[in-house]
């Protein structure tokens, strides 16, 4: 038979405290250190006595501005980042077209040729 243990008020709000002050590093560890039993319990305490953020739950609060401005960055990530994508490919197209003309004009180094023209048309 299984001994029930019932952990005074002022126990379970020690434990929660010292959980809050970051002296353990998680709640399992809380729970090892003062031989709770039960893997809920700790939990179960932090729902009654309204330590939410002992959860590990993460609570956004957000204007309506913040909501939109968020919005927006994102949108403009997107379309920077669609304009990095197309850069990449206008200098890998650049550098297939210098290649090609350089093979077409007899030109054997085509790093020596853009050195030596840098650029210029």
């Amino acid at each position: 038979m299984r001994t029930r243990v019932v952990y005074s008020e002022a126990f379970k709000l020690q434990v929660l405290r010292e959980l809050e002050e970051g002296k353990f590093a998680s709640k399992e560890a809380a729970r090892r250190t003062y031989g709770i039993r039960g893997c809920g319990t700790l939990i179960n305490w932090i729902s009654r006595y309204g330590k939410e953020h002992l959860l590990d739950k993460v609570v956004r609060v957000e204007t309506p501005k913040e909501v939109n401005e968020l919005k927006e960055l994102r949108k403009r990530m997107r379309e920077m980042e669609k304009a990095l994508a197309n850069a990449h490919l206008d200098l890998k197209l650049e550098e297939a077209y210098t290649r090609i003309a350089c093979r077409v004009a007899g030109i054997d180094d085509v790093d020596a040729f853009k050195k030596k023209h840098g650029g210029r048309p």
